[in-house]
């Protein structure tokens, strides 16, 4: 067991209209994390220029999935809540992290691959990098616990691989000042500076699909309206994309196996427990055997009976831009104590002369 204090970090991006999937695999669980530990929410701006420079409104987004936030139950007083690119440390310890990190780990990351495309060499380098910048973000703060989806999985296991190396290639000047901790990696204890932070995969939808294509993930980018629920929605707008979503022509198995094969169908099961925080299981006992257009309605009422009055408080909070920018501005003067504290520590454990 890690003798670090217990601490969550995880971010989002200000890149387009939140939707479903960003709920249900993120923010929800930001919700309740707060209940049991302490957290650090960071709209990760820096991020979002990586694969695309020049944004129409980068203000006004990132105010948004602050008032997101905020709307979905996050307590700014309690916990953290701030932009990225207002706290320094996260861009120098990056930096640092770009030293310690290997290319051929980099080549590796599948959304790299997935994000460039063919045209790899007219990638952003930024965008390479990102899974450094990724690391610097949680382990500025030496979070132990990161809830992340699964796509994200391989960049949590590079922080680990990141944390662990520069543990491991100081491992003496770490203890010669003091500045490490002793964690149990295995059956060894070992003393390190950065934790070796541990993923939070949990719930019956990690990974929400687009309501138009089971194969595909929910997605901002896609360019159909009706491939996701946005957090902005009303309630018609999600009454009409439920019941709209693909679907075959078969009715729900009566057992959850029968779910395989059937993408479409599996999505919506998993949508319907997360939102009625029921299992899979529980929601196939439930609705087994009925056709599609018994379990659409009732699946569209329980997602505007969640997500309705999420998207009106989002609205009232995101017309108070003095408020949000308050939050943005507390938060960040807090963030940036922690992170100073570490990047003091990383300074002299390199060698880097500090103030």
């Amino acid at each position: 067991m890690s003798e670090f204090k217990p601490l969550v970090f995880s971010g989002v991006q200000p890149t387009g209209n939140l939707h479903l999937g960003n709920y249900l695999g993120a923010i929800r669980k930001f919700v309740a994390l707060q209940e049991s530990h302490d957290c650090i929410y960071c709209v990760v701006d820096l991020h979002s220029i990586t694969a695309q420079l020049v944004h129409d409104d980068l203000p006004g987004q990132t105010r948004s999935i602050t008032a997101a936030f905020l709307a979905a139950g996050i307590d700014p007083t309690k916990h953290i809540v701030f932009n990225q690119s207002r706290v320094r440390q996260h861009a120098e310890l990056a930096w640092v992290f770009n030293c310690v990190a290997r290319i051929g780990w980099m080549n590796r990351m599948t959304q790299f691959k997935d994000k460039a495309g063919k045209d790899r060499e007219n990638a952003s380098l930024g965008l390479l990098a990102y899974p450094s910048l990724m690391a610097a973000d949680i382990l500025v703060y030496r979070a132990t616990h990161v809830p992340v989806g699964d796509d994200q999985k391989q960049h949590l296991e590079l922080t680990r691989d990141i944390a662990a190396k520069f543990n491991n290639d100081f491992s003496a000047k770490i203890g010669d000042l003091g500045l490490g901790v002793e964690m149990e990696v295995g059956e060894e204890t070992v003393n390190g500076f950065f934790p070796l932070t541990e993923p939070l995969i949990e719930g019956p939808a990690t990974r929400v699909m687009s309501l138009r294509d089971g194969s595909k993930k929910m997605s901002k980018s896609d360019p159909s309206d009706l491939s996701r629920i946005n957090l902005t929605d009303d309630a018609d707008a999600i009454s009409k994309k439920i019941k709209k979503a693909k679907t075959d022509p078969e009715p729900l198995p009566s057992e959850l196996a029968g779910l395989k094969a059937r993408p479409e169908a599996e999505n919506l099961v998993g949508i319907y427990a997360a939102l009625s925080d029921k299992t899979r299981e529980a929601v196939i006992a439930e609705f087994g055997g009925q056709q599609f257009s018994a379990f659409k309605p009732a699946l569209a009422d329980l997602a505007v009976d969640r997500l309705a009055p999420i998207a009106a408080e989002m609205r009232r909070i995101s017309a108070d831009t003095t408020y949000v920018d308050g939050v943005l501005r507390d938060g960040a003067e807090r963030a940036e104590v922690i992170a100073e504290a570490t990047m003091k520590g990383v300074r002299e454990i390199i060698g880097l002369l500090n103030d």
